[in-house]
């Protein structure tokens, strides 16, 4: 794997520790600007959000420059963010550098992806696709449970200004070791904005939102589930989120090994095992152990559908596939965004911490339903092309025009 792929990797490990590192440094936060939880919560909410509207919006003004000047760009904008929540002196300030950081964030993934792909033979995609995204993966074995640490220890500003730094050593690598990879001759943007129209793109999008949303469905309620549910104690989370983040790391690699192999078995098996761990996470959350090896296998079928799906995206739509790449990195937060309400609404009526599971198993189950019918039109339309090339060949030739 080619040096530039460190240096992908190394941004993302940045935008994964400061994505995720906030939901632990709440109520530090909430208490220097004198807010409540929930209104600290906003800062994880505007940053989904800011993801979402982001992704797509970046990589459209990127059109105009390289690829990697892009991406030092992104990373420029991830510095900026961080330091200014590092010095904010009135909460607001801090929403806004939270929402500035994460207009970076899908872009990065989208055009990072777009880029990996380019570095590598076409059998080496998805694994190259995964080992961008080890960064992010890693990010919540390390990053987020230091930066906890840290934010807890010595101060949550010093959290923000570490993780800016690791956006600078990013913006170096990537200036030293991303090559200037050549926009494609021809392509616009309303080439880009054309692989909306295939329906293979919008499914592989659709199974990005339920079979991710699916993950976080769980997880987002893993601290009460835990400590309420399963009896640990509130420490405990901690290293709880390490073993999520430890089969997150160990299933991207997988999935990126075994997608540039077999990419749909890959996700059928992926996304049906995903579904049925998280039904049976109703039962395994009441005992300890089982509860720690169900939260590891969470997170390592959850993310062993990235590489595939990411690299689905970049394959039907070849020839244009920037801004759909990175719009496919927001569709991961909307999904995250979506089974986090939905997983809030059956505690909320009462059904209990574990309600949220079966919510996940629905939507990781919904998501396989996708894959099934993505394959079987992609088989038809084959058959289609094959018979109406064999007709074109066999047929009686045209009369000739005079």
């Amino acid at each position: 794997m080619p040096l530039a792929l460190l240096a992908l990797a190394i941004g993302a490990f940045g935008i994964g520790t400061t994505e995720f590192v906030i939901m632990g440094l709440l109520p530090q936060v909430a208490g220097d600007f004198g807010v409540s939880i929930p209104t600290a919560g906003l800062l994880v909410t505007g940053y989904a959000l800011g993801v979402v509207i982001g992704a797509p919006l970046m990589t459209v003004l990127g059109t105009k420059i390289s690829r990697k000047r892009m991406l030092m760009v992104l990373m420029g904008l991830f510095i900026a963010g961080n330091l200014l929540s590092a010095v904010a002196p009135v909460f607001a300030v801090m929403l806004i550098g939270r929402v500035v950081a994460s207009l970076a964030h899908g872009a990065f993934f989208g055009i990072g992806s777009v880029v990996a792909a380019e570095l590598v033979a076409p059998q080496k995609k998805a694994g190259a696709i995964a080992m961008m995204f080890t960064g992010l993966t890693v990010a919540n074995v390390i990053g987020v449970p230091l930066g906890t640490l840290i934010g807890q220890q010595i101060g949550w500003r010093v959290t923000f200004g570490i993780v800016a730094f690791l956006g600078v050593i990013g913006l170096a690598g990537i200036a030293k070791l991303v090559p200037e990879v050549p926009k494609p001759e021809g392509v616009r943007l309303r080439h880009e904005l054309a692989a909306f129209k295939n329906a293979q793109v919008l499914l592989a999008m659709a199974m990005t939102v339920l079979g991710f949303g699916g993950v976080f469905a769980a997880i987002t309620y893993i601290a009460p589930m835990m400590t309420h549910v399963a009896g640990f104690a509130d420490g405990s989370v901690t290293w709880l989120l390490v073993l999520f983040g430890l089969g997150m790391v160990g299933g991207n690699l997988i999935g990126g090994k075994f997608a540039d192999r077999a990419l749909m078995p890959m996700l059928y098996v992926s996304l049906g095992a995903l579904a049925v761990v998280l039904a049976l996470f109703t039962l395994t959350a009441h005992n300890k152990i089982a509860a720690a090896v169900t939260i590891a296998l969470i997170g390592a079928l959850g993310f062993a559908t990235v590489p595939p799906l990411q690299k689905r995206v970049l394959d039907q739509a070849h020839g244009a596939p920037t801004l759909a790449s990175a719009v496919n990195i927001g569709a991961f937060n909307l999904g995250n965004a979506l089974s986090a309400w939905l997983g809030g609404m059956v505690i909320a009526a009462g059904f209990g911490y574990t309600a949220p599971n079966w919510v996940g198993a629905v939507l990781a189950a919904a998501a396989l339903l996708l894959a099934i019918l993505s394959a079987a039109l992609e088989r038809r339309d084959t058959r289609s092309g094959a018979v109406t090339a064999s007709g074109a060949s066999v047929g009686r030739p045209e009369p000739a025009r005079h």
